[in-house]
């Protein structure tokens, strides 16, 4: 892709282990990642996700929710699992995440990142009888769960990871914010919604003004609602859809 971002500055939200291919595709476009962490990962080594995972090979499908559950469970899993084993990866991330840990995935929606997306699947129509293992973090949407169990699955959680909010002082961000931020990027509701609690009652009239980049539709409904004006979705998830947007947005600036 070429691309001259010319300096634009980019406020990246990922969690810092996760934030530097984002940073990277930035700065070679010629723009300024500003580093600011909306949440954090940590493992969650839970019995009962112990006891769920002891069971994976025997079960009918396995679903890994993002590149953290693939990372966070894979020390929890059997050392064997069958060859011919069913496993859904909910987007291009996870998968690439499964593929090098050895486990490839079978079932990756198509154009939609999302519990929808992977609902959408013909595989998936038919799920009575089926034992179904979705390995997530902690809390989150029960969209997939109850939507395959009205199908007919029995469907258990492996919980294997935590987010939280990071503590982090968000007083020079605030002070510099018309230095230092043209663009926000965000990659969930739930990133949004721990930078604004980072950000405090002061932020919230920046963030509303300032051009918002988004993975998906319900992202930007949901920022929408927080009073974001300025919502940009990406056409594509994963950082290289967020760096088109970002150029679209610099070409509209001009």
């Amino acid at each position: 892709m070429s691309c001259d971002l010319r300096g634009m500055s980019v406020l990246v939200t990922r969690p810092a282990a996760q934030a530097d291919p984002l940073c990277s595709l930035i700065e070679k476009a010629h723009g300024r990642p500003v580093r600011f962490p909306a949440m954090e990962i940590l493992p969650l080594d839970s019995e009962d996700a112990r006891q769920v995972l002891a069971q994976a090979a025997t079960a009918d499908l396995l679903v890994f929710i993002s590149a953290n559950a693939v990372s966070h469970a894979f020390p929890l899993l059997p050392e064997a699992l069958p060859l011919d084993l069913p496993v859904a990866a909910i987007g291009e991330a996870t998968a690439r995440r499964l593929e090098e840990y050895g486990l490839p995935a079978t079932l990756v929606p198509a154009g939609r990142f999302d519990s929808e997306g992977l609902l959408a699947l013909p595989e998936l129509r038919d799920m009575k009888g089926r034992k179904v293992i979705i390995l997530r973090g902690r809390g989150g949407r029960e969209k997939l769960r109850t939507e395959l169990q009205a199908r007919g699955a029995e469907v258990v959680y492996a919980e294997v990871y935590e987010r939280r909010v990071p503590r982090r002082s968000a007083a020079n961000l605030l002070q510099g914010w018309e230095r230092l931020v043209d663009v926000v990027t965000v990659t969930s509701s739930q990133v949004l919604d721990n930078l604004l609690q980072m950000l405090g009652e002061e932020g919230l009239p920046l963030l509303a003004r300032t051009p918002l980049v988004v993975l998906s539709e319900r992202t930007a409904e949901h920022a929408h609602d927080l009073g974001c004006r300025e919502i940009w979705v990406t056409e594509q998830a994963g950082d290289r859809g967020i760096l088109q947007t970002l150029c679209e947005i610099r070409e509209e600036m001009t």
